[in-house]
């Protein structure tokens, strides 16, 4: 695939996605944003805005957010030196490692492999958000708790992001190399690529400039708390870090498997396995490696993974073949729809790529009231109704994140859905403007899930 630019003007291609950022920053009220970009060879790195609206303080490309889900790639990128090394296996049961584990389904306990926890294939409930205490038993201990979880659908046969199941991926990774999962991917991650600024405990991470999240609300804007994960919950979202550290992740995941000082991490083979698609995971993140999202637009291979903490949103995406990187940091819960609009620009400037949208289905109100009812999940409740021949979503937040007993926060403003071919769905309003999804349909043809945002959501009516 020809790119749009070449790598003489990246640093002009830099300065026109800085003033995009900031035109969107201003139309969503997100207070700050890091970029990181790596192109043709060179790294371009910036900050917009303040750390935060109580105590602010401007960012730049070496000042810490939360990237939040990105950190299961680390965690995936960990286990994958010890399978290298002979300590996991992808393919062997769960239980070989932790002979105690225990879920809802016996049948699952027993086949359960780090190869499902990392594709989310695991089925069951996977939004659970627990505090077992900050001591170093912290991950046996909600280990043990999820025995309470409910089995969604059959262990391999369905993709629904599962948070859930990196607790125990993490706590494997602390019983294979006879760490705290914490010491782990300092060792096998952070050190040898030279990521000095990627951390995973508050206090490590406040005698530098770091930013707090956000939430933006119709009439106010206010810090958002708690500010970090329960130690429990690290493995599947708690990395801290910068848009620096990000190009240096990301050029290691685009490389041969070797450093900076040419030490070899893990074998060039490893990490295609890691990067290849293996388990569809629906149209809003195409298919799952081995942790990462991967996608192809004309041709042109995209892994990604982002991100999101109670009020900081993150992206994260390279293109291999080109050589090509981008990271974007934002504290505000707005800053998914920056950073999705930020990095579909970044694809169409840098490297000339729109993603297409599927082929409209045509269906009267009669027949889109097929679709219509609400849709029950762990974080929210998805209402589904007709209006004017077009289908409506309403979410009503149900809490339970950052912590168990969260309370809900305040429901979102109804969005228009676009129904596509495959029975898929695109949003059309702020806030889930671009959001996908898709219903799926039991073996008698009765639509059974909405799977919006990664994750099913049971039909109830």
């Amino acid at each position: 695939m020809a790119q749009a630019g070449t790598s003489r003007d990246g640093s002009a291609l830099f300065q026109k996605l800085g003033a995009f950022i900031q035109s969107e920053m201003a139309r969503l009220s997100v207070p700050g944003v890091a970029v990181g970009v790596q192109y043709g060879g060179a790294e371009y790195l910036a900050g917009f805005g303040v750390t935060s609206i109580t105590n602010p303080l401007p960012v730049d490309g070496d000042t810490i957010f939360q990237i939040g889900s990105t950190t299961k790639t680390f965690t995936a990128t960990a286990a994958m030196r010890l399978v290298e090394e002979g300590k996991l296996d992808l393919d062997t049961p769960v239980r070989r490692y932790i002979p105690s584990l225990e879920l809802q389904s016996e049948e699952t306990a027993a086949r359960v492999t780090l190869r499902h926890l990392f594709n989310h294939t695991g089925g069951w409930l996977g939004d659970y958000f627990d505090d077992t205490g900050p001591g170093d038993d912290a991950r046996a201990r909600i280990v043990e708790r999820m025995v309470d979880l409910p089995q969604l659908t059959p262990l391999g046969e369905v993709w629904s992001y599962n948070n859930a199941a990196f607790y125990i991926a993490g706590r494997m990774i602390e019983i294979a190399s006879g760490q705290t999962y914490e010491q782990a991917i300092h060792d096998l991650v952070f050190a040898p690529l030279r990521m000095d600024r990627s951390f995973f405990y508050p206090e490590d991470v406040m005698v530098h400039r770091f930013a707090v999240g956000h939430i933006v609300g119709s009439n106010e804007t206010h810090v958002a708390l708690p500010w970090g994960l329960t130690r429990a919950t690290y493995p599947a979202g708690a990395v801290a870090s910068t848009a620096r550290d990000q190009l240096r992740y990301a050029r290691f995941q685009m490389g041969d498997g070797t450093n900076p000082n040419g030490e070899r991490l893990l074998q060039r083979a490893t990490m295609d396995e890691m990067q290849a698609p293996t388990t569809p995971a629906g149209s809003n993140s195409g298919a799952v490696g081995i942790t990462w999202m991967v996608n192809e637009i004309d041709g042109t291979k995209l892994v990604r993974h982002g991100g999101a903490t109670n009020g900081q949103m993150s992206a994260f995406l390279f293109a291999p073949d080109e050589g090509f990187a981008i990271t974007v940091l934002t504290n505000a819960n707005r800053g998914v729809e920056l950073h999705g609009s930020t990095v579909n620009w970044a694809l169409r400037e840098y490297l000339g790529l729109v993603e297409p949208e599927p082929p409209l289905l045509e269906r009267t109100a009669e027949q889109l009231a097929e679709y219509a009812g609400r849709y029950h999940a762990a974080l929210s409740d998805l209402d589904l109704t007709v209006e004017d021949g077009v289908l409506v979503l309403q979410a009503t937040p149900r809490g339970g994140f950052p912590l168990r007993d969260s309370k809900p926060g305040d429901p979102p403003p109804p969005t228009r859905l676009t129904l596509h071919q495959d029975e898929r769905v695109i949003g059309v309003d702020t806030p889930y403007k671009g959001a996908r999804g898709e219903f799926l349909r039991d073996t008698d043809g009765a639509i059974e899930w909405l799977r919006f945002g990664g994750r099913i959501a049971k039909r109830e009516r």
